[in-house]
């Protein structure tokens, strides 16, 4: 399903993401393909910034500016994972950052739509898109918190901060047989969740702790930099 021009193919990093997917995902229980293919296709240096791309494939986050961060390599692995694509579905992010975790998704089903309340990381993020030869971005600025009613129901939805309690918003918007991956938790320690529709009835499951940015919104975390 890639996107990727080919002069980010098979460069001098490709060593790097496979030694990432090999060391860091398949030894911790990453096994769904179409993850592992795209974990080890999109140029994760190329969403960090410049003084950080030396650590691009380290086991852990990295700042992305404006108080962010681009999650650790086998995070967005295990969310994606969790979302159970197959390549048909409609995914909604919440937080795009750098865009690394929303590269990974069009790796994988080209349907992805992805909300960034910071206008300055939904520039970027689109530009690194763009440079790897990705067309019509579904990128837009507003409270994640809230979903994309417009474009809803979503078959799968990923949140990439961590949120004080479930949105009702996001999960009213899944399909039926739609799964919701959200980190939920008090603001500097979460675990991560897993919520399927099924009718009007959700089903949570727990996978592991986590530490996120915070769910800023509506619905979410108050934002400390506001008066």
């Amino acid at each position: 399903m890639g996107f990727l021009k080919d002069q980010y193919k098979d460069k001098a990093w490709q060593h790097e993401r496979t030694g990432m997917v090999e060391e860091q995902l398949k030894a911790r229980g990453i096994f769904d393909p179409n993850v592992l293919a795209a974990m080890e296709t999109v140029p994760r240096e190329l969403f960090v910034p410049e003084e950080y791309r030396g650590s691009a494939y380290k086991d852990g986050p990295l700042p992305i500016g404006d108080g962010q961060t681009i999650s650790q390599p086998y995070m967005v692995a295990l969310m994606t994972q969790c979302l159970a694509l197959t390549g048909t579905e409609r995914v909604l992010e919440i937080g795009t950052g750098s865009g690394y975790q929303m590269a990974v998704l069009l790796n994988i089903t080209p349907r992805v739509y992805s909300i960034e309340r910071l206008p300055g990381l939904t520039q970027r993020a689109r530009e690194n898109l763009t440079s790897l030869g990705q067309g019509f971005l579904h990128i837009r600025v507003g409270d994640g918190t809230c979903g994309w009613p417009d474009e809803a129901p979503f078959d799968g939805i990923i949140v990439t901060a961590g949120a004080r309690e479930i949105p009702a918003a996001l999960r009213e918007q899944l399909t039926d047989g739609g799964r919701l991956v959200i980190p939920v938790g008090p603001r500097y320690s979460q675990t991560l969740y897993r919520v399927t529709r099924r009718g009007n009835r959700y089903n949570e499951e727990e996978f592991t702790t986590c530490v996120f940015v915070p769910l800023i919104g509506q619905y979410g975390w108050k934002d400390d930099n506001q008066s």
